[in-house]
């Protein structure tokens, strides 16, 4: 491990998240347990997500003091800017498996994170079916990585923004102590170890209806700064705001978005729509921009695609059209 940085953004896979030490004393006050090495044949989905995406120097900071510090990152910037993307870079670099993604909407509630529960499907099941309780019980993408052993899971909480008043300061308790009690299972398994399903359909042991984190997960909340949060929820959290991208930094993604058409992208058109997307005010996403230079620049080859002139100022213009327009 070069320096204190387990996450490098280089998007080489490596295992230095054993040499992760121990959290503060603050963090996790229970038996703490060395994080084991990856195992072999992990699963490397998030690659295709992964490879092409730049973690800016900020970022690569941001995600080690997470990391270090057991807390979850919280990233807030405009649409388009990365933000739920660099997870899947975390996770395919520390070789944390595939990600797990809770889209928040203004209905979710933190159990449902947790887990979901068919009370109506258990009433209707038959007397002399063999069924039990753990049979309408799945976890959700909280519980799940809750429940992972060994390894941290990496979870992603996506556009945290859109949730009720409440729902942070929920959240808060849930990631503050990294445990979650299933009322169910303690009332009716209260001894016992079973086994639930999560997200990917795996199977999941769960001690006396108790979720505890062995280890803390990476989590990445993401916000487009549509509201406020409560300062005991931010103070808990690692905050990063990420700017909109400079014009040398622009360069840089579309090399690395549009690689496999390097040879296409005629430089004097690729500066034109950049040029026309600086001119919009930080009111246009960085997915626009790589959206306008594909159809209008790139692959004119294959398939042949030629534009007269106001065609192509009118189509770049539309790609190009502000958020809030």
């Amino acid at each position: 491990m070069a320096g204190w940085r387990i996450f490098r953004g280089d998007g080489a896979r490596h295992d230095d998240l054993t040499q992760l030490p121990a959290p503060p004393p603050w963090r996790f006050s229970r038996e703490w347990h060395p994080i084991e090495p990856a195992p072999a044949g992990v699963d490397h989905s998030e690659a295709h997500r992964a490879a092409p995406f730049i973690a800016s120097e900020p970022m690569i900071r941001a995600v080690n003091a997470a990391l270090y510090l057991r807390r979850p990152l919280l990233l807030t910037g405009k649409p388009g800017t990365g933000k739920s993307t660099l997870i899947s870079k975390v996770a395919d670099e520390l070789q944390l498996g595939p990600v797990l993604r809770w889209p928040i909407s203004s209905r979710s509630t933190v159990r449902q994170g947790v887990y979901e529960y068919d009370a109506v499907g258990r009433l209707q099941a038959r007397e002399d079916d063999e069924t039990s309780i753990e049979d309408f019980l799945t976890l959700g993408p909280l519980g799940a990585a809750l429940a992972v052993r060994g390894r941290p899971a990496a979870l992603l909480v996506d556009e945290i923004d859109k949730s009720d008043l409440d729902f942070a300061n929920d959240l808060l308790n849930v990631i503050e102590e990294g445990e979650y009690e299933i009322p169910e299972l303690r009332r009716f398994k209260r001894a016992q170890t079973v086994s639930l399903r999560d997200p990917f359909n795996r199977s999941v042991e769960v001690e006396r209806g108790q979720l505890r984190a062995e280890h803390f997960p990476f989590v990445i909340m993401t916000s487009n700064a549509d509201r406020e949060f409560p300062a005991a929820f931010l103070r808990r959290c690692v905050r990063l705001d990420i700017s909109p991208p400079d014009p040398e930094q622009l360069a840089r993604i579309i090399s690395s978005q549009l690689a496999s058409h390097q040879s296409t992208l005629a430089p004097q058109e690729v500066n034109a729509v950049i040029d026309a997307f600086l001119q919009a005010s930080g009111e246009v996403s960085t997915d626009q921009l790589l959206n306008a230079i594909f159809l209008t620049v790139a692959m004119h080859d294959k398939p042949a695609r030629t534009f007269d002139d106001a065609e192509l100022h009118e189509l770049r213009t539309t790609l190009l059209r502000p958020i809030g327009a």
